[in-house]
């Protein structure tokens, strides 16, 4: 399988500066968002390490480093290990100055091998499959309210008006030792994978998003579309989405391109 893939971040309407980090290589079929949280330039420089580091890691040699989980692949393996070294990064650098103090950062991100979808996730910044028609949250928030959703003290349409969904239980540079939650899935020609920010997923409902994407003349048009709805919806916070289109025959990418070519 193949992986066409665009993004675009924005400061949003409230934030006085852009904390959120994202990356994307159609080659290796690595698709990463991240959002930043500390405050001031901290935030920022979290989720920027962040980010930087799983990138180097996959332009690397990827060797696995602790002990794999045999019930994964080497690929999602290979996923929670840059995870886990970024981090440690985001970690020391957190320790070595009082201005960085308490920086971390939400982390999710997926790399397609072959048929494969490994996905890694710390934090409430989101991915999707768009499928048939349907999107589905492939990741589940770490968050407050999110737990007491899961011990059924809550219900999910009074954990999406809760004040305190932004209070995470887990989040990637916090403490010196951290594992990703991990899956994998295989995909189908035609699938859809959006990853986002809550600043996105807290402005806008699923189902506007599946409208938005489904309807958009290529990627890039989606990505603007879903920004302005989230910025319409209030802007609260700092703004990111990937969309990547997974794609089996050569035809669908030179398609894309004439398509975008008579557009300008």
């Amino acid at each position: 399988m193949n992986l066409t893939a665009c993004g675009k971040t924005d400061q949003g309407l409230v934030r006085a500066n852009n904390e959120d980090n994202f990356y994307l290589d159609e080659k290796m079929g690595l698709l990463v968002v991240a959002d930043g949280m500390g405050g001031h330039a901290s935030g920022e420089k979290a989720s920027g390490l962040a980010v930087s580091l799983i990138r180097d890691y996959f332009q690397g040699p990827q060797k696995i480093i602790g002990s794999p989980d045999p019930s994964f692949s080497e690929a999602t393996n290979r996923l929670g290990c840059a995870i886990r070294l970024a981090n440690q990064a985001v970690y020391e650098v957190a320790q070595s100055s009082p201005q960085f103090k308490g920086m971390g950062t939400t982390i999710v991100a997926v790399l397609l091998t072959g048929r494969k979808l490994s996905i890694a996730h710390i934090g409430d910044s989101r991915a999707y499959l768009i499928r048939a028609g349907s999107i589905d949250q492939l990741t589940d928030d770490h968050s407050m309210v999110q737990e007491q959703v899961k011990r059924n003290l809550i219900t999910q349409e009074e954990a999406d008006r809760s004040e305190m969904k932004n209070i995470l239980t887990k989040a990637l540079g916090i403490q010196p030792e951290i594992e990703a939650d991990l899956d994998e899935l295989t995909v189908m020609d035609g699938d859809i994978l959006l990853l986002c920010t809550d600043g996105f997923s807290n402005m806008v409902t699923d189902d506007d998003a599946l409208d938005m994407i489904s309807s958009a003349q290529n990627g890039s048009a989606a990505c603007e579309s879903m920004i302005d709805a989230a910025n319409r919806n209030g802007g609260k916070d700092n703004i990111t989405v990937v969309i990547g289109y997974v794609w089996k025959e050569k035809w669908y990418s030179a398609l894309m391109k004439f398509m975008e070519f008579f557009r300008r």
